[in-house]
Order: structure tokens, then C-alpha cells, then sequence
């Protein structure tokens, strides 16, 4: 049986969440790491890329650019945690 984008989100955002602040992952990076972990009869890289696709949707994860293209956790506003609670 064939997994879907969003089983392959999952496991995406599991493993961002895991290395968060440690590594940054760039696409092809998790791509090769699903591939890898579902085997490449039931996950392609057009499969990988949809998942990405649903996690950026879904806000689950951001884009961020420090010389190349990394998958990373939404950051926080600084001013937003310092705000006081009402």
C-alpha cells in the first residue's frame, strides 16, 4: 500500500521538530530521508514534494534562507514572547 503526502508530512515535521535548532534541513534532504525510511516503491520525490507542499500550506513549517533553502519550524516573534499575557 502506497503512503500519502500527508503520512509523509508527518514524518517530515516529526523529523524537523526532532533536530530543530541542531540541523536544517534543505527539500532534497528530506526527500532522500523519506525515500529512504518508506522504501522507493511506495515514495518518490513527487510524492515528497506534495508533502512539502502540505506542510508549508498547513503552516507547519517555513522556508528560510541563509545561503540556500532550508525547511524549518515557524519561529516566534521575538516581541510575541514578550508580550504580556491578558
Amino acid at each position: 500500500m502506497a503512503v500519502t503526502p500527508e503520512e509523509v508530512a508527518d514524518a517530515m515535521f516529526e523529523m524537523v521538530k526532532e533536530y530543530a535548532g541542531k540541523k536544517k534541513f534543505k527539500a532534497g534532504d528530506l526527500t532522500k530521508a523519506m525515500i529512504q525510511k518508506f522504501g522507493d516503491d511506495q515514495c518518490d520525490k513527487k510524492l515528497c514534494k506534495a508533502a512539502i507542499r502540505t506542510m508549508m500550506d498547513t503552516g507547519r513549517c517555513v522556508y528560510t534562507y541563509f545561503g540556500g533553502s532550508f525547511i524549518e519550524l515557524p519561529h516566534a516573534e521575538g516581541a510575541a514572547e514578550d508580550a504580556p499575557q491578558g
